[in-house]
């Protein structure tokens, strides 16, 4: 850690290893075109933010920490074309990631702890909220944990009665295509949790959030099991890239 305890020197990290062979230089120093490369994009970033910068200059700001004395340009416009934008490579499967020339723990572990620090962020605005009065908070954190998964998971937030999340449990992974859910077993854990409501959560890895027949007979018998042990179902949303759709808003419940 260096001297000022609010910055980090990359030459200090823990991975002292870079992900690739690095270019022999005396004393293990960095080459200036790219330490000045490196202070340009971080500058930038001050001065303007995510905004200011593309994908890949903002996945090259994340893996200067990786991978501290190497170009890590390449490597960024290797993920981007294989993941196609900054979401879907912070998010990608690690055994996915590895098949990328020069991406090794270190830089699985970065991108790893950025997905954490922002599923923790939107997570922390919708927990022991109330969901009525924090529904675009709600589906931030939908598509923030889901929106770029490439397969199917189901998750609940079930709720007490005056609406406030008291969890919030992934119940079900699946394929691309299929997740499992067990009507039952959702049931059972709300009246485990005493909880009053609850909104069912899945994404669609296609990217288009249309329902299948499956996903709504799927909420018609949980509906169902809600009905007659008293709890309210109060909508099953499906994520998709850029958009979600509600069941609720579209008639389905």
């Amino acid at each position: 850690m260096s001297r000022d305890p609010h910055t980090f020197a990359e030459s200090t990290l823990p991975f002292l290893l870079d992900e690739a062979e690095p270019v022999p230089l005396p004393n293990g120093t960095t080459p200036s075109y790219i330490a000045d490369h490196r202070q340009r994009l971080r500058h930038r970033f001050m001065q303007g933010g995510a905004a200011a910068m593309p994908d890949y200059e903002l996945l090259e700001l994340v893996l200067f920490r990786a991978i501290p004395r190497r170009d890590v340009k390449p490597l960024a416009r290797a993920l981007m074309d294989r993941f196609g934008d900054f979401n879907r490579v912070i998010t990608a499967p690690p055994e996915r990631l590895r098949d990328i020339s020069g991406v090794g723990d270190a830089v699985i572990t970065e991108l790893k702890i950025v997905e954490a620090a922002a599923q923790r962020m939107a997570r922390a605005r919708v927990i022991q909220q109330n969901v009525v009065s924090s529904w675009d908070a709600l589906l931030d954190y939908c598509h923030t944990t889901m929106a770029h998964r490439e397969t199917e998971q189901f998750r609940v937030l079930y709720l007490d009665r005056k609406n406030v999340v008291i969890a919030d449990e992934e119940q079900a992974k699946g394929t691309v295509d299929h997740v499992p859910v067990y009507p039952r077993e959702v049931a059972k854990r709300a009246l485990e949790l005493n909880a009053s409501a609850l909104i069912l959560v899945h994404n669609h890895p296609s990217g288009d959030p249309t329902p299948s027949q499956a996903d709504i007979a799927m909420t018609d018998q949980i509906n169902t099991a809600c009905l007659a042990l008293g709890l309210t179902l109060h909508d099953h949303l499906i994520i998709g890239k850029s958009r979600e759709l509600s069941f609720r808003s579209e008639g389905y419940i």
